[in-house]
């Protein structure tokens, strides 16, 4: 356990000193802001693009649309962000050989894989909370008669996604030894994710679902019901692809 906090301590300064920390949090931060206004300009910045004796009508923007923008952007860009900057969580290191020096000083290498996925974690938590506050700010402030239901609930839904995604990189990185693996497996099963989804029987179990249902759950298309195996799925996989990575740099020549 102590050598788990140290290294996570370690962690967390290594994505403070390399700006990842920072970066992730600027990135999401600008979502943040510009999901409500993009929401509330839509309507303005589609007519200046219009050419004349031509009129376009738009329904007048409400929170609605604003939290399409914030799961846009999540699921979109800050998914892509996020999985590039956490894609040499174990190759830079062991390119270094700065971990050979740690475990043979009695580091645990369970403890090295626990303490990466729990720093990634720590770093989306923030990253997505300071998103959605921000959201909820400016929205709440340009939108003030717009309400949502299980919104919450949605968020957590996209949070929890994150995690599987996390634990799916941490797999595939472990699993090849290089970024540029990791990135090929972390897609891979994405892909393999949204392919499975056009399968009507197996949405209900996917992990994609959490990312695919959010504006369902806040507009009670979706009931929050329907997600709940999708949920108990995602939250074993994911603990799944984090014991394939303690079992593999175990057994893994450095």
């Amino acid at each position: 356990m102590k050598g788990y906090l140290a290294f996570l301590k370690k962690e967390f300064f290594e994505y403070t000193k390399t700006y990842k920390l920072f970066i992730m949090l600027m990135v999401f931060a600008v979502f943040g802001i510009t999901n409500p206004l993009i929401a509330k300009l839509m309507p303005e910045i589609v007519n200046s693009f219009v050419t004349d004796g031509i009129v376009i009508t738009l329904p007048e923007p409400s929170a609605y649309d604003a939290w399409a923008q914030f799961f846009k952007n999540a699921t979109q860009m800050g998914f892509i962000v996020m999985v590039i900057l956490f894609s040499g969580v174990l190759s830079s290191e062991l390119s270094k050989g700065t971990l050979i020096n740690l475990l043979t000083k009695g580091l645990s290498r369970t403890a090295v894989i626990l303490s990466k996925y729990t720093c990634m974690v720590l770093v989306w938590t923030m990253s997505i909370v300071l998103c959605f506050g921000l959201t909820y700010g400016y929205t709440a402030y340009l939108f003030p008669q717009g309400k949502t239901s299980n919104l919450l609930f949605s968020v957590f839904c996209l949070w929890l996604f994150g995690l599987f995604l996390l634990a799916a990189l941490l797999f595939s990185a472990t699993l090849t030894g290089n970024s540029y693996g990791g990135l090929l497996i972390t897609g891979a099963v994405v892909v393999v994710c949204m392919i499975m989804n056009i399968i009507p029987k197996v949405h209900r179990y996917n992990p994609i679902s959490l990312a695919t249902d959010n504006m369902g759950l806040i507009m009670n298309s979706v009931e929050v019901s329907s997600l709940y195996s999708t949920i108990m799925i995602s939250c074993l996989l994911s603990l799944i692809f984090v014991f394939l990575s303690v079992v593999i740099f175990r057994k893994k020549q450095l």
